[in-house]
């Protein structure tokens, strides 16, 4: 039986069917994070409408916003891809800057993204909350500031993340 990870956000609770039968590194390392409290307080630093919602920087914790989406846990891992798993609607991918750069932020398809299909790794899939997710993808965001653009104007953080 797959793991499942809750995620407490500070728009309401998203639960997420982690894919551990087919890409278990990038489950194991996502469940040693979230139990090591890694995500707790992080921000969504990225949300696009009709795309995705980007979270699991931890720089996004600072009072800096211009480093968000360059943090990680310190060290990269191998991309997993395997046939069947697809950049679909309420999957979670991880986010990276190239081929086996896998660290810690990730990101939850708001649509079918067939073109990031084997650049990156497919890890699970929301099960519950979708709604929630939605809300998160669709908040204002900064728009004056190109630097800045797609990052919500309001702080939408990770609180908890449990793994059942």
């Amino acid at each position: 039986m797959n793991p499942i990870a809750t995620l407490e956000t500070s728009m309401g609770t998203v639960k997420i069917e982690l894919f551990k039968d087919k890409v278990s590194k990038t489950v194991d390392n996502f469940v040693k994070l979230a139990n090591d409290k890694f995500y707790d307080g992080v921000l969504f630093h990225r949300v696009i409408p009709n795309f995705m919602a980007q979270t699991g920087d931890p720089n996004s914790k600072d009072d800096d916003p211009y480093n968000d989406g360059r943090g990680g846990p310190g060290y990269k891992f191998a991309d997993e891809f395997v046939s069947g798993l697809t950049n679909d609607r309420g999957t979670l991918s991880m986010a990276n800057s190239g081929p086996n750069t896998n660290g810690s932020q990730f990101f939850i398809n708001v649509v079918s993204n067939d073109h990031l299909n084997n650049r990156h790794t497919v890890f699970g899939k929301v099960i519950e909350g979708l709604d929630i997710v939605d809300k998160i993808v669709n908040v204002p965001t900064i728009r004056d500031n190109s630097r800045l653009q797609n990052r919500p104007v309001q702080d939408i953080k990770i609180i908890s993340i449990t793994i059942n």
